[in-house]
């Protein structure tokens, strides 16, 4: 089959796919992507499950499914296809990610924890999980563990803007106030919408930081 020149033709050599072999799951689920692609969604859910039907242990059928319940605002349908996700295929790090980015969105936060680091342990490149995490140990109290996490986020991808303003807060709870002011200020420039009450903490910072490096140069006495 020759490579699409577009989507428009893409759909169409998916659709002829599907016309020779309507038991060909790839093919429904190729069509399916496709159509989300251009927000077809009713029709590309409709693929999903003949995709499903036809290859029972196809993850990212389950995984798109729950795409499109999120799309729609149904959270407890996005973790549903997605908990399907991982029955069919157990070390599915995707579907262990969307898990528990639901869990957190719902505030079922040890539930989020669990499937995170799952994730993280089926994926350890999975930076979008290990930011996660990093969130969600944040809303534990767990400081350190969140930190750790941010750090393999950003050995990963050292310009991830969420692991930055992760690390802003978690320093700020430990009294490492330059380690927050840099990595918020980070987070910034990277073009992530940081809440202003922790944007007015850090300038806050800045500031009491500037007054004492001024009354230290000020009181420094010059020798004759």
């Amino acid at each position: 089959m020759p490579k699409a020149k577009n989507a428009d033709e893409y759909i169409v050599q998916q659709r002829r796919a599907i016309a020779q072999n309507p038991e060909c799951g790839a093919s429904h689920y190729n069509l399916a992507v496709a159509l989300m692609g251009q927000k077809q969604y009713d029709e590309a859910e409709k693929h999903l499950y003949e995709a499903i039907e036809c290859s029972p242990s196809l993850a990212e059928a389950f995984v798109a499914l729950g795409g499109i319940s999120l799309q729609r605002g149904d959270l407890d349908g996005c973790l549903a296809h997605n908990r399907a996700a991982v029955k069919a295929r157990p070390g599915f790090s995707e579907g262990w990610g969307n898990i528990g980015f639901i869990e957190l969105q719902k505030g079922n936060i040890d539930n989020a924890i669990k499937a995170l680091e799952k994730a993280t342990t089926f994926n350890f490149r999975y930076v979008q999980a290990f930011a996660n995490l990093a969130n969600a140990y944040l809303i534990k109290g767990m400081i350190d563990e969140s930190i750790d996490a941010s750090l393999k986020a950003l050995k990963l991808h050292p310009e991830f803007a969420p692991a930055h303003h992760n690390l802003s807060i978690a320093y700020l709870e430990k009294g490492q106030n330059q380690s927050a002011i840099d990595h918020c200020e980070r987070a910034v420039a990277l073009g992530y919408d940081v809440p202003a009450e922790i944007l007015n903490e850090i300038e806050q910072l800045k500031e009491s930081e500037n007054r004492g490096q001024s009354t230290e140069d000020g009181g420094q006495k010059t020798e004759d």
